[in-house]
């Protein structure tokens, strides 16, 4: 008997499982393995097997669920389904809400500090600026004169037969009395002042005067008035500073400056009636403050914001032209011409006293139509009667007949309208000193003025 055991019977062998799936798209196959009663093979799924190879029960292999595997052939990535209910953690969803939220809130409170970092910071933009500096000037300054003259000069608007119209004046007293020129209230039916306050009150006319272009209206039951200074015009200087106040095209309480450019310049305006009655001639301080239609008969002031004249002319681009007539008037070119408050004054005065001026005159006809050099005395007056009538002051200082006046105290004269300005820039009884060319010689004679009404 042998020793040797009997050769046991080998393991059955298993066969190997199969992994894959065909390219042709058929999915994961069946694996099969030998059944226990027929020796044939039992399909059962790729888990099953090691399950039941690893001791498992069949039931137990059974309830176990299929789980696909991986298909390297297939079209979508191997995924784990899950077969379970939503769990309470947070979702995706959450958080991106939850990180938008936390975005904006950073945004706003960095936007925050920044502004006030800006606001804090010693480099943030601010551009430099003069501090607040008290109102006050110094009265010799054109803000200073401007300042004190201001309450005094008043707008006058104008509404007449000729239509309305815009002027100037300023206040002369206590009792109401305003100075203008006569061009401005010449034709007026109503005349409506307005102050520096915006306060406004009709006036009337006090009485006119068109030789002079000057006129007095008043105004009552107005309180507070602020009289202006008057100056003396003889104290003038070529070059002095000056400064104009007045509604230039009806722009009220408009102020320019400038200096004195000339003294005793004659100057003629007016005429347009026709006979010679509204024609002004003034011994006018020119200007080349800006003056414009609107000005007439406001204040020109000195430096201590004293009135030595009163605007009354400009001489346009094209024309000589007064602003009787705008439509004439092309505006300032720095040629303004302004009435010696000293001749103002004397007539203002006269005005109130008695509605009328007088002017100094020294009893001649002269002839307009001589265009030599000089003042010609005509022949005959107009009447027929002797050009240089007895008794007059031209009379009594022995001025013939045919004598040409050159001279007014030594000043030129180079014809009749420039005489006449000389004489009225007088005073009636005033002494005056004539140079007459007779027979090619000059001699000159002493007279005193005469006075005559205006008309």
């Amino acid at each position: 008997m042998s020793d040797t055991h009997p050769p046991t019977d080998p393991a059955p062998s298993r066969p190997a499982p199969r992994w894959w799936s065909r390219p042709d798209g058929t999915g994961a196959q069946e694996h099969r393995v030998p059944g226990p009663r027929t020796g044939g093979e039992e399909p059962r799924d790729t888990v099953a097997a090691p399950l039941a190879a690893a001791g498992a029960a069949p039931e137990d292999v059974t309830a176990a669920a299929p789980v696909p595997r991986y298909d390297p052939w297939s079209t979508a990535p191997f995924q784990l389904p899950d077969a379970g209910h939503e769990g309470p953690g947070i979702r995706v969803r959450h958080l991106v809400a939850l990180a938008v939220c936390s975005a904006l809130l950073a945004g706003g409170v960095g936007a925050w500090l920044g502004v006030l970092a800006e606001r804090q910071s010693s480099t943030r933009l601010e551009l430099p600026q003069a501090g607040v500096e008290p109102k006050g000037r110094a009265p010799e300054s054109v803000a200073g004169i401007a300042a004190t003259a201001l309450p005094g000069v008043v707008t006058l608007h104008v509404a007449g037969g000729a239509g309305n119209g815009t002027g100037t004046g300023f206040v002369l007293d206590g009792q109401g009395h305003i100075l203008t020129n006569n061009h401005v209230v010449a034709d007026a039916q109503r005349i409506t002042v307005t102050f520096s306050t915006g306060e406004s009150v009709g006036a009337e006319v006090v009485g006119r005067d068109g030789g002079y272009d000057l006129a007095v209206v008043k105004v009552d039951g107005v309180r507070g008035l602020r009289p202006l200074a008057l100056g003396n015009s003889e104290n003038v200087k070529v070059g002095d500073p000056v400064v104009a106040i007045g509604a230039p095209f009806d722009l009220s309480n408009t102020v320019t400056a400038g200096i004195i450019s000339a003294t005793g310049r004659p100057i003629t305006a007016g005429g347009d009636k026709g006979d010679g009655s509204d024609v002004s001639y003034v011994d006018a301080l020119q200007t080349d403050a800006p003056i414009n239609p609107g000005n007439s008969g406001g204040p020109l002031l000195d430096s201590l914001g004293r009135v030595i004249g009163i605007n009354s002319a400009i001489r346009g681009a094209d024309q000589d032209a007064s602003e009787k007539d705008p439509a004439r008037q092309s505006g300032s070119i720095g040629l303004g011409f302004a009435i010696p408050v000293n001749q103002a004054k004397r007539v203002a005065e006269e005005i109130i006293r008695t509605g009328r001026a007088t002017h100094p005159v020294i009893g001649v006809t002269l002839d307009m139509k001589y265009t030599g050099d000089g003042a010609r005395v005509g022949d005959k007056a107009a009447d027929g009667k002797p050009a240089v009538p007895a008794g007059s002051p031209a009379a009594r200082a022995g001025i013939l007949s045919g004598d040409v006046i050159i001279k007014v105290d030594g000043q030129r004269v180079h014809g009749g309208d420039e005489l006449i300005i000389k004489v009225r820039a007088h005073r009636p009884g005033d002494p005056l000193g004539l140079t007459v060319l007779r027979g090619g010689k000059e001699r000159t004679l002493e007279l005193v003025l005469g006075s005559a009404n205006s008309g």
